[in-house]
């Protein structure tokens, strides 16, 4: 998406933030984040021994419509542990050291993405980096964090095909949000399925992967078309869609896109009752800022929905609330924001327990095995593919916005890394300890059952 000048890097460079001063500095409300230059606490106003974690999303640009709601989720969680409330029993901070976040804004540039690691990295000195949100900023970054052996954890559902001793995958795997979905959508609206996406790396690797999903379950696949990021004009494919007369829609645009698509899709006359959406990024985000009476009828898979009924999630979304104001809504990516800093402070507290140093190799296997208590349900980082057991849940958007859940797995599911219909037994394990050969990648050649966690 562009080049980088000296003038824009400096401009969303990193900002360190002690706790508590971004919300100060806002006057109790949303975080002003991302001002746009230095500033905020010292190393010695966090505490000498404070403990440095990048959070790496985007706050303006066209996918700032969902991931300003990652990096909320990700403060709402790091404050929780540094203050030793919400889910946090330790006591303040991690053995008493409190968490110093680095923020950076990329601007929804990949480019920036790429270039704002590396300062984390090499100029920040972060122990790892929460963030990224589309698959083409977590591939701009791969390179990076592989290169110099330093850990991301990345919250968001994706097209699966990577096995990195870099990244751990906090978001779905195709088995996780696609698997279900096609054979609800054959069995429900029919057989014959119009995919659409915006041009990029996930949307065409998840709709390929939901093709060889459709046509296992014995249906047609009557379109295909992309659209390019940012596109707010449908025109064009809804008229496909009307010639094409498939039964259901699956759609993964994403960021701006989704608002114009739901509302010109209800504009050209099409109900929810003949053609239903089902979507994969469509979130309560999107909906409350296209209006709910657009996707109203429709579906998305997640793993998570505001509606999921526990304990853990009531408290999650009245804290969110009681944080960033009683009209937001929660979603899928930013409980996975969430749940994934819990698993990162539980793997630092851990190394502290044994009094071991926080080091790339050391977080790496403290991380593995981490089980959280998450608002969706109890979750797991599988210790061989380092992605998460997490539920999967069908969602029918509702006028209030919000989802009813009209299917759901009875436990978190363990996570494939690879699509099944496309490649058949292929497995992700990482040794123990990992040793970054580079031949994590199984070849079983055999069909891998669905497996849900044992806590």
């Amino acid at each position: 998406m562009g080049g980088i000048n000296r003038r824009k890097f400096i401009k969303y460079g990193s900002i360190a933030l002690g706790t508590g001063v971004l919300a100060a500095c806002s006057g109790g409300g949303e975080p002003a984040a991302d001002s746009g230059s230095s500033g905020g606490s010292s190393p010695a106003a966090a505490g000498a021994d404070a403990i440095k974690v990048g959070v790496m999303y985007s706050t303006t640009g066209t996918i700032a419509i969902v991931e300003k709601s990652l990096q909320d989720a990700t403060f709402l969680a790091l404050d929780q542990i540094n203050e030793g409330t919400g889910p946090w029993k330790g006591g303040k901070g991690i053995k008493g050291r409190q968490i110093q976040r680095v923020v950076v804004n990329p601007d929804s540039n990949w480019d920036l993405y790429n270039q704002m690691s590396k300062r984390l990295i090499d100029e920040d000195k972060v122990s790892c980096v929460l963030g990224c949100y589309t698959s083409a900023s977590r591939k701009s970054v791969l390179p990076v964090f592989e290169e110099k052996n330093a850990i991301l954890y990345y919250p968001v559902y994706y097209e699966g095909n990577e096995c990195s001793s870099n990244v751990f995958y906090t978001g779905a795997a195709p088995n996780q949000q696609i698997t279900d979905s096609i054979p609800y959508a054959v069995k429900n609206f029919g057989k014959k399925g119009f995919f659409i996406g915006s041009d990029y790396i996930y949307p065409k690797e998840s709709n390929r992967i939901a093709k060889a999903e459709l046509v296992k379950a014995g249906g047609e696949v009557v379109g295909d078309e992309y659209a390019a990021l940012g596109t707010t004009e449908f025109i064009t494919i809804i008229n496909k869609i009307k010639q094409a007369k498939p039964d259901f829609v699956l759609s993964n645009l994403v960021g701006d896109s989704i608002p114009a698509f739901y509302r010109q899709y209800k504009d050209a006359g099409i109900t929810a009752e003949q053609i239903p959406i089902m979507a994969y990024p469509t979130t309560e985000e999107e909906i409350q800022a296209m209006g709910p009476e657009y996707a109203e009828g429709h579906y998305s898979s997640f793993n998570y929905f505001q509606a999921v009924d526990t304990p853990e999630n009531k408290a999650f979304v009245e804290q969110f609330k009681a944080k960033f104001g009683q009209d937001r809504v929660t979603n899928g990516v930013m409980e996975a924001a969430y749940l994934q800093t819990f698993f990162m402070a539980q793997a630092m507290e851990k190394l502290l327990d044994e009094g071991k140093e926080i080091t790339p190799d050391n977080l790496r296997e403290a991380t593995r095995g981490q089980v959280f208590n998450a608002p969706q349900g109890t979750v797991k980082i599988d210790n061989d593919n380092y992605h998460t057991y997490l539920y999967s849940r069908i969602g029918k958007w509702k006028s209030d916005g919000q989802a009813e859940i009209v299917f759901a797995t009875p436990a978190a599911v363990k996570p494939i890394p690879w699509s099944q219909a496309l490649y058949k037994g292929r497995v992700c394990v990482h040794s123990v300890p990992d040793k970054r050969a580079g031949d994590s990648i199984k070849e079983t050649k055999t069909d891998l059952k669905t497996e849900y966690l044992k806590v």
